[in-house]
């Protein structure tokens, strides 16, 4: 019955009536969505409409539903922050709660649809609210990790032209000292219990807010969203989802590779700054009805989120391959007993076959790993009643048609390395981002014939299974945060002793890889201490950019590897910190 709620609530997704089935082994690997992935690739189709809302076409329903006594009473939101506190809503409450959100952008910050705010909030309710708020009014919402500093702030709101910032007291301060450069900027929110000057306090305003609003009937392929990308080779640039492209594209991942019902309690434990927490905290489990379960964990703890998942009824659990390794170094795990856990999913960094072995032999849970991009919803993954390959991504969701290329775009044999690609033409998939916002060459760049290059190299196996090799842009994945080296070089430059450097990946046992610099040394700097240097370095990068890009591993060199034009042989460095692996 959920599920023929679920097929009248969302009118637009076109997919036939799933097989529903039952177990009282809650451990088992049986789809509740779809019978099996030959079927689930087959039959998948999803019809787009010309106009669409998550807000109002997916969550307002669910709350039509609600109020009709026809869904369970599972919230629609539950948050915790791990010192007793709790918030928990229904799909009712936060229809209300966000329409006064919606009402504030609106009419005390002027906003106006088709505008840009800039969300730098940690892992608080209000987060939540702003994402559904944007919706409403049609406003673009440009998500920030609360990591960000000073000049990384800045960077994001001159290039974005965002005219509305929301934030805590934590980083209002670096607002304050840039917002001058920043012309566009006309208002700022702050969630603070305190008022600070030129600054709307969000808490006091929903006190007053009406919860009367009315969604924008916005067009299925208009702006939604601005996620930055990570940088690798200049300066961060800005990617634009749509209103359909995740509010409907990301159904692939809730419905399939989630597994998701009205019935399930879904937990990420992704940054609110990254494209990972639309995925699994916001519209993958709400299309599906399902509950998203927030903790305000500032860190990962491992003890807390053992306890925490021991403590709720949380049946779906998403995170980064590094939670998982540190999980299972921990020697309580297998005192804890999660009654209600019945699925596991992994994204964001290939994870190690020996982590997913143990696991699950301390839980008796596989994890399903998965593989997808902030340009895309799931490309491929470890789908319920699939075998799973240990190391290997699963195969392409029903979103994309996937292929492994050569550099002239040709489609290559099982085995054979080469470019990931996923068909574009003559038929643009929806999961798909639609541009690089303000450069028209990079949006090109991605295009070989009829494929998009995703900038990542692997295989298919003769079963149809992918497997990843590396990534051709030299981006970073450590502890599922996404690291360009331009960015951390940037920093290393501009303290006085270093007159080069170059960043790349090195092999780390809890993190999988972690920043490592080569540098090159100014003369004056080459008879300092070089331990008390190294340290010096790292505070320096931890103050100039986000704390978790700073190099965790330092060496000094007399000169760096270039090709003939002067460029800088990152690979040739990378090689040599992995090849003892």
């Amino acid at each position: 019955m959920a599920m023929l709620r679920h097929a009248k609530c969302l009118q637009h997704l076109a997919i036939p009536g799933p097989l529903r089935v039952l177990y009282k082994d809650y451990r088992t690997a049986t789809p509740q969505n779809f019978s099996n992935y030959e079927s689930m690739k087959q039959d998948f189709k999803l019809e787009i409409p010309e106009h669409f809302n998550f807000a109002k076409d997916v969550l307002d329903q669910w709350s039509s539903v609600e109020k009709a006594g026809g869904r369970l009473s599972n919230p629609a939101f539950w948050w915790i922050d791990g010192n007793g506190g709790e918030v928990r809503w229904g799909f009712e409450e936060l229809g209300s709660l966000s329409r006064k959100f919606a009402n504030i952008l609106t009419e005390a910050c002027s906003l106006q649809r088709g505008d840009r705010v800039m969300v730098i909030l940690p892992k608080i309710p209000e987060w939540w609210l702003a994402n559904v708020a944007c919706l409403r009014t049609g406003t673009v919402l440009i998500p920030g990790t609360t990591q960000l500093t000073q000049k990384d702030i800045l960077y994001r709101l001159q290039s974005s032209k965002a005219k509305c910032i929301i934030t805590d007291d934590a980083l209002a301060p670096a607002v304050d000292s840039v917002a001058a450069k920043c012309e566009n900027l006309t208002s700022k929110l702050i969630v603070s219990q305190h008022s600070r000057e030129g600054w709307g306090n969000l808490k006091e305003m929903m006190k007053h807010a009406s919860d009367s609003h009315t969604c924008v009937n916005t067009k299925h392929n208009e702006m939604m969203a601005i996620y930055f990308t990570s940088g690798t080779t200049g300066y961060p640039k800005m990617i634009g989802h749509t209103h359909s492209s995740f509010g409907l594209g990301l159904s692939v991942n809730g419905r399939f590779w989630l597994d998701l019902t009205d019935s399930d309690v879904m937990w990420n434990t992704s940054d609110t700054g990254w494209a990972k927490s639309a995925w699994s905290s916001v519209f993958s489990p709400w299309i599906q009805g399902a509950c998203v379960f927030a903790h305000y964990l500032p860190r990962f703890e491992p003890t807390s989120i053992l306890q925490t998942l021991s403590k709720f009824p949380i049946t779906v659990f998403c995170s980064a391959p590094t939670a998982y390794r540190m999980l299972v170094q921990n020697d309580t795990v297998r005192s804890y007993k999660f009654k209600s856990l019945k699925h596991c999913v992994s994204a964001g960094e290939p994870i190690n076959p020996e982590v997913m072995e143990q696991w699950r032999k301390k839980t008796g849970l596989d994890i399903y790993e998965g593989y997808g991009q902030t340009e895309t919803v799931l490309i491929c993954g470890n789908f319920k009643g699939m075998k799973i390959k240990p190391g290997s991504m699963g195969k392409p969701s029903p979103a994309f048609d996937v292929k492994i290329l050569d550099e002239n775009g040709a489609i290559l044999p099982p085995g054979q390395e080469g470019d990931i690609g996923v068909q574009v033409l003559p038929e643009r998939p929806f999961g798909l981002f639609s541009h690089y916002v303000d450069n028209p060459s990079k949006t090109a760049s991605t295009l070989r014939g009829n494929f998009y290059i995703t900038g990542d190299r692997g295989y298919m196996d003769e079963d149809g299974y992918f497997w990843f090799v590396a990534r051709s842009d030299d981006v970073i994945l450590s502890s599922g945060y996404r690291i360009g080296p331009f960015e951390v070089e940037s920093a290393l430059i501009e303290h006085p002793s270093i007159a080069e450097s170059a960043v790349v990946s090195s092999p780390d046992p809890v993190r999988g890889e972690v920043v490592k610099a080569f540098i090159v040394l100014n003369p004056d700097y080459k008879s300092h201490d070089q331990e008390q240097l190294k340290k010096e370095i790292q505070e320096h990068v931890k103050k100039t950019t986000a704390p978790y890009k700073y190099p965790r591993k330092v060496e000094f060199i007399e000169e760096l590897p270039k090709t003939v034009s002067g460029k800088v042989k990152r690979n040739e460095l990378r090689k040599k910190e992995w090849k003892t692996i």
